[in-house]
């Protein structure tokens, strides 16, 4: 999720080609942890919800990321590498999720949404949908996203607290913090 410079991986000018080795290591074993963290926190979400799909929707730039983990409980709901609609989610949606805005959506056929908004959700066959944002001290993160995909889905409170609670661990995880 994070994109190096060639020269974090040449030698260092002393020519020290050990430590450069080693700086690349370590930030690799700290990705995987990081990665583990994410996967093991969208599995037990799913299963927890009983949902069809959670996903992490990471932004690689201003407003624009894609989907980089999921879990399934079919692998036809499989959206992993998506980048949603880029035209739907603009400066009024980032502002709402930036101020700490939790959307849950029972129908999206009878939400008050955009309709590039329904039209994108139908196309990942989305009936019932939940957002969360992963804030962290540099702005908005990430958004963790749960999918009920077979039928509408009245959310409980419950439902809420658990994604915002899977959230905050995230956000406040030293290895997310450093990424």
């Amino acid at each position: 999720m994070q994109i190096h410079h060639h020269s974090d991986f040449e030698p260092s000018p002393e020519g020290n080609t050990e430590q450069g080795l080693q700086r690349v290591l370590t930030r690799l074993v700290k990705t995987m942890h990081r990665d583990a963290l994410i996967q093991q926190t969208t599995h037990e979400l799913r299963e927890s919800l009983q949902v069809d799909r959670v996903v992490l929707y990471y932004f690689y730039c201003q407003w624009q990321g894609q989907v980089t983990f999921e879990a399934l409980s079919s692998d036809e709901f499989s959206i992993l590498g998506s980048t949603g609609a880029d035209n739907c989610f603009n400066d009024e949606y980032a502002a709402l999720y930036l101020a700490g805005r939790v959307r849950a959506l029972a129908d999206i056929e009878l939400a008050a949404i955009h309709t590039c908004h329904r039209d994108f959700l139908r196309s990942i066959q989305v009936c019932a949908n939940l957002v969360v944002p992963i804030l962290t001290p540099k702005g908005l993160w990430g958004l963790l996203v749960a999918h009920h995909c077979q039928q509408p889905y009245s959310w409980a409170q419950s439902d809420l607290e658990l994604m915002q609670i899977a959230a905050q661990t995230l956000a406040t995880d030293p290895l997310i913090l450093e990424s």
